[in-house]
């Protein structure tokens, strides 16, 4: 998928969140990279667990007024290991949307067990 593509569909999941909670995102930048740092290229038939996103920042829940100023938190999709991990476009429009979601989670402080049960 062309890097233009995979972002518009990114924005398309943020749009279709219900209002109460768009407007609660706030300094969060969506960015996408092809891998994480310090991951190669997968070969053909290698089998491993690949990370499609991460967050990084100070979740919305333990954020406070006296903490100074870090910059915007940022969520990180990985195009190249999402697409790796699908089959068909729908199955990476799917993904990405979950993986965005899932980061998301985090954004506003939830664990991975929690997000487990969601």
């Amino acid at each position: 998928m062309k890097r233009e593509d995979f972002i518009n569909v990114a924005e398309e999941a943020l749009d279709s969140l219900p209002e109460e909670f768009r407007s609660r995102i706030q300094n969060v930048a969506i960015l996408v990279e092809d891998f994480p740092p310090k991951q190669s290229a997968l070969r053909p038939g290698q089998q491993r667990r690949l990370l499609l996103g991460i967050f990084h920042g100070v979740p919305a829940t333990k954020k406070s007024f006296f903490d100074l100023s870090v910059g915007p938190a940022h969520i990180v999709l990985y195009q190249k290991n999402i697409e790796a991990v699908c089959s068909t476009e729908v199955e990476i429009r799917h993904q990405i949307r979950q993986t965005l979601m899932h980061e998301l989670g985090h954004y506003f402080g939830m664990t991975e067990e929690q997000l487990k049960d969601v």
